[in-house]
């Protein structure tokens, strides 16, 4: 069953149709290149090439009999091509079929995977170039700790998936491999051009050397790398959940007119979109957990990994799609409050220049531990009393000593921590 998350394109892959459509494609392919070789009749292969087809409903009757899906899809094949269908499935065996129709189709679950992630990274240089001058307080461990600027968030971000975007097309070429050899993967029924042939014009690499299988640290690879896009999607998601706290509301999701956030409270806008896509990054973690396990599979196979793909494949490659648009259309149309920032960044009283008034002291002299001290004891004053820490280090009468009113002014300059943000969006936008 897809899953109702599926959109229509990526959806289509995993559909029955395609399905068995793919697995036509390779027996039909395998005909050709035996034909190349003589031993399939011309006459028999243009048949087979004009009146293979398949019914699913057909398959599905005949498999309940048979408890073999390829045996049941080659009968109901064999129903429309007649007597040249005794040509179909030469030397192969089902895993050559079903291996090599699954990298075809992972390729192009891949394709619109990279797609997705092409369009979020430019919705992410766009915000990231909008806000790149926009204060906002940086937090560590959910504490204030020094200004930093919204467009750097999303650098980070873009920067990220710009890494996410380089496995994925990694990932797609290590699944790109097919597989016609055999029982056992020793070509003992079926020659090695035969192979060949079938990848090449399926648009994949024959397996250097395979068992009954294509080896599934390949699939392990590939949804090991959408379990790392689900997690950066996850991790915009949880920081747009803290943004848009009502303590915070620095940012929030788009809230679409005739939207609703709760059944018993009319007043409440919900994170419900970032919330949703860290759930389901959950899931796709999961499944990436499941692709580990396939990997040991005994002797030259078993279909042990079998039930577990045809559910966290499409699976996985149908939420990566929903996830990646969802957020893409979040972040497209987020609410961003810059005058709430800056409140945000007043409500520690200037406690995020401790670092530069510690600095400063440690330039005029004064050793580490003691401007330690001093400055720390300044600031949990500052905190207690709710009082500006500039005016509380300006009565200190050790710091005193080594700063004048002046100086400390000087260190409460907020354009002092973004002076250097040019050159980072430099060296992600390059």
């Amino acid at each position: 069953m897809i899953p109702r998350y599926s959109r229509p394109e990526m959806a289509k892959i995993w559909e029955p149709e395609n399905r068995f459509r793919k697995w036509l494609d390779v027996e039909i392919a395998a005909c050709e290149a035996w034909a190349r070789l003589g031993e399939i009749p011309k006459k028999s292969l243009a048949v087979i090439r004009k009146k293979a087809n398949f019914n699913i409903a057909r398959i599905d009757k005949i498999e309940q009999t048979v408890k073999h899906d390829v045996i049941a899809f080659l009968t109901s094949v064999a129903e429309y091509v007649g007597p040249d269908s005794r040509f179909i499935h030469k030397g192969l065996t089902s895993s050559d079929i079903l291996d090599t129709a699954l990298a075809v189709q992972m390729r192009e679950a891949s394709d619109i995977i990279i797609n997705d992630v092409k369009e979020l990274m430019a919705v992410l240089k766009t915000n990231a170039l909008k806000y790149k001058n926009t204060l906002r307080m940086g937090r560590s461990h959910g504490i204030h700790a020094e200004p930093t600027t919204f467009g750097l968030m999303f650098a980070l971000w873009y920067e990220e998936m710009k890494r996410n975007l380089f496995r994925i097309q990694c990932a797609k070429e290590t699944i790109s491999y097919g597989k016609l050899s055999g029982p056992v993967g020793t070509f003992s029924n079926i020659p090695p051009v035969i192979e060949q042939y079938v990848c090449k014009k399926l648009g994949l690499k024959p397996a250097p050397v395979a068992t009954q299988v294509i080896q599934r640290d390949r699939h392990a690879e590939f949804m090991n790398t959408l379990a790392l896009i689900a997690a950066t999607i996850e991790k915009i998601a949880v920081e747009i959940r803290h943004l848009q706290r009502t303590e915070v509301l620095e940012a929030e999701e788009p809230f679409e007119k005739g939207q609703k956030g709760s059944s018993a409270m009319p007043h409440k806008r919900n994170p419900v979109g970032s919330e949703n896509l860290s759930g389901l990054a959950r899931v796709v973690r999961s499944n990436a957990m499941a692709a580990m396990e396939n990997i040991a599979l005994w002797h030259e196979r078993d279909i042990s990994h079998s039930s577990v793909e045809r559910i966290i494949v499409p699976d996985s490659t149908i939420l990566i799609d929903y996830m990646l648009a969802r957020v893409t259309r979040i972040l497209g149309g987020l609410v961003v409050y810059p005058e709430r920032m800056l409140e945000n960044i007043n409500k520690s009283y200037g406690l995020y220049n401790s670092q530069r008034v510690l600095l400063s002291l440690i330039e005029k002299g004064m050793s580490r531990e003691n401007a330690y001290q001093f400055v720390q004891r300044s600031a949990m004053e500052s905190w207690s009393a709710k009082k500006d820490f500039r005016e509380i280090l300006k009565e200190d009468k050790e710091i005193k000593k080594y700063l004048s009113s002046g100086e400390i002014a000087k260190l409460f300059n907020l354009s002092y921590y973004t002076k250097n943000v040019n050159y980072i969006f430099r060296q992600v936008f390059k």
